[in-house]
This record gives C-alpha cells, sequence and structure tokens, in this order.
C-alpha cells in the first residue's frame, strides 16, 4: 500500500511520498506479529546450577522466561536481582552478575568501565525490540511536524542534518572516529532545503525532542552518530508524568513532552520533533512523517508491523549482557537459557507479555550464532 499525502508539494516532495511504505496487513501473522522462521527450542541435556540476572526485569518478561525454561530444565535456579537497566552493566564489571538484561544501550562509560577491567568488550545479546506503542517499553522513536506542514518524509541523513551540527568526529563504541564527522555545509536549517517551496522555502526549522534521558542517547548513537552537538535552537522537554517532572512543575508540567506537542508543535508550523508514540498518544494538530534509512529510500511510516520486521529505521533493541572471554566457551546453562529466549517459544512469551515486540528469524539467528 503507497501512502500518498493529499497537500500541496514540489516534485521532490512528490517523489518522496511516492517511495513511503506502510507494510501490508495481510503479511502478519494472527495477533499481528510474526514469529514464522523462528526456531523451536529443543531442549539438550538436563542441566543444573544458579543463573544470576542483575539489571532490569523487562516488564515481567524476563520471569517469563525463566518459568518456561525452568519447566524443561528444574534444576535450574534463577537469582534475580533486578532495580534497573543502570545496574546491569555494573554488575557484570563487578563479577556479581552472569546475566545482565538491559533495556537500553551501553553508556560511554559503562563500556569504558567494563573494557578497562577485563580487555575486551561485553557479549550483547540482542532478545526483543522495544515498543512502538506500548508506554514504558524502550520505545522507538517518531518525528512529527505540525499537521499543516506537506513533507511526508526524512532520511536518516537529513535527521543529521536538521537536528546535529557540524562535529569533527562520531563515536564508535569508545573511539572517537573521524570519518563519522561532518561540516556546517550538511546542516539543514530551512524548509526549503528540504525541498518545500513557496512560504514555507525561506522558512526556518523550529527543533524539539527529548531532554538527556535513555532515549536521548539512542537518538544521538542512530542519528548523530553519538556525537552530542545539537541544532543551537534545539528544545528539550521530558516525558510527562514521569519521574523527570521537576516538583516545581509538577501541576503545569511545561517541561513535559505532550505539553510540548500539544501546546507548541500543534501550533508552531514550522517545527519538528522527536519523541516517542505514547507520549503523542491523542494529541491533535500534528502527524508523523516517514523514515528512511538510506538516501532514495524507501520510506517506512512507523507503526507495530514496521517495528516488529524492523524495516523502520529507529527501532531500539532490548538487551541481555554477559562476560564472555574471546575465544572461551560459553557456560553451558547460560547458553541453553540464551537459546530458549530466542526461540520461537521464547519470543512466544514476549508476545504474551503484551510490551516489548518478538525477534525476526533474522536477527534471532544473527544472536543465536554470537553464542557459539
Amino acid at each position: 500500500m503507497i501512502r500518498i499525502s493529499t497537500g500541496p508539494r514540489s516534485p521532490a516532495l512528490a517523489f518522496v511520498a511516492a517511495l513511503v511504505i506502510v507494510p501490508a496487513s495481510q503479511a502478519l501473522a494472527p495477533g499481528g506479529l510474526r514469529l514464522d522462521g523462528l526456531p523451536h527450542y529443543e531442549a539438550g541435556p538436563e542441566l543444573s546450577g544458579t543463573i544470576r540476572n542483575f539489571g532490569f526485569g523487562l516488564g515481567g518478561v524476563l520471569v517469563l522466561w525463566e518459568e518456561g525454561f525452568r519447566k524443561l530444565h528444574p534444576g535450574v535456579r534463577f537469582v534475580d536481582h533486578l532495580p534497573t537497566s543502570d545496574a546491569a552493566i555494573p554488575a557484570l564489571v563487578t563479577g556479581v552478575a552472569d546475566l545482565a538484561p538491559d533495556g537500553g544501550e551501553a553508556t560511554l562509560t559503562e563500556t569504558l568501565s567494563f573494557f578497562e577491567t577485563y580487555g575486551y568488550h561485553p557479549t550483547d545479546i540482542t532478545v526483543a525490540t522495544g515498543a512502538f506503542d506500548v508506554a514504558g517499553r524502550s520505545n522507538g522513536i517518531v518525528v512529527f511536524v505540525n499537521a499543516a506542514n506537506p513533507l511526508t518524509g526524512l532520511t536518516m541523513r537529513q535527521l543529521d542534518g536538521v537536528f546535529g551540527a557540524q562535529r569533527s568526529a562520531g563515536m564508535r563504541g569508545f573511539k572517537w572516529t573521524p570519518s563519522d564527522g561532518r561540516g556546517a555545509q550538511d546542516n539543514i536549517r530551512t524548509w526549503g532545503q528540504l525541498g518545500l517551496t513557496g512560504e514555507w522555502a525561506d522558512k526556518p526549522i523550529q527543533t524539539y525532542g527529548h531532554a538527556p534521558s535513555g532515549t536521548t542517547r539512542f537518538f544521538q548513537w542512530k542519528v548523530l552518530k553519538n556525537g552530542d552537538k545539537w541544532n543551537p535552537n534545539y528544545r528539550e522537554y521530558v516525558e510527562s508524568a514521569s519521574k523527570m517532572i521537576a516538583d516545581e512543575d509538577r501541576a503545569e508540567q511545561r517541561m513535559g513532552l505532550q505539553h510540548m506537542l500539544r501546546d507548541e508543535l500543534a501550533h508552531d508550523r514550522y517545527g519538528i520533533a522527536w519523541t516517542v508514540m505514547p507520549q503523542a498518544r491523542g494529541v491533535a494538530g500534528i502527524k508523523p512523517i516517514a523514515l528512511a534509512a538510506l538516501d532514495g529510500g524507501p520510506y517506512i511510516a512507523a507503526s507495530t508491523a514496521s517495528f516488529q520486521d524492523r524495516s523502520y529505521p529507529l527501532v531500539r533493541d532490548i538487551h541481555i549482557y554477559l562476560n564472555r572471554a574471546p575465544g572461551r566457551p560459553l557456560d553451558p546453562k547460560l547458553k541453553e537459557f540464551l537459546r530458549y529466549v530466542l526461540s520461537r517459544e521464547g519470543q512466544q512469551a514476549v508476545v504474551r507479555n503484551g510490551g516489548y515486540l518478538p525477534l525476526t528469524r533474522q536477527v534471532a539467528r544473527e544472536q543465536l550464532a554470537k553464542l557459539e
């Protein structure tokens, strides 16, 4: 199905609109989530011992995995300490965890801390996909403009040009990499630079988004090459009704994202914002735009389907980290548990939980290969 805007636009915009792809609903399995191609778990010899999990309980999914695994390996015991994702990699560094479930990406300091302690990187297993519209489940990022804006799509490079600024390099892991830098000539500051004409051509782009958070780190990693130089007019907000709202702002929450979307972007014809879908639910006067990973498209609309099949470029991973020295075999009970998590049975638990999204067969196979 092709999504085409009915508003006025330049020939360049018409070309973008013609490339916007919305995944066909008929390709989806019952319930809207695909599990086809995922391997069934085949239990080997019965195992015993203790697995120490330290980090985040992944909204209840970890417990479902543990329950399912123990039915097949009743001799395995789990000891869980699950206060927050922020405790995951520190627990590996200090040696108090076997597995470190984490709803976000490792920070620079976490990566450095582990490497400086052990001399190699933690092994990262992607175990699920972040949610589209279920709050609090590592939501992927959606870009919105004012409803009057004729724009229908942006590439990741254009998104960097709009929200970022000139940088000398970008961060890969903890390495400051010159090939990820870019010059000021790649800044995009007016709507005309994105192909809009008429009244839009010379109007400055006003940018909005999240204040420092795990979601912001993800945006910086995927869009700004892990740099931290932003468009100078960037305005920052935190999730409405969250613990990040200051006590002095509790009554009005003017620094909350819902206020930003409802009372600012919805009335700013020249604004653009990135956020997560739960914060935008029910807000009138704004519209999401499609994104393309590469110049020329295809442009993918954000949806549960495009998040689950990972065709949308700003989908988040859910992780379990572990400490595995290069060339060393993985502890059999850890390997079997992760094999279960990555199996069809394990991913059915993700669907049953109703928060995160299950992996595709390609991603599951890539993660299984890391266990060998």
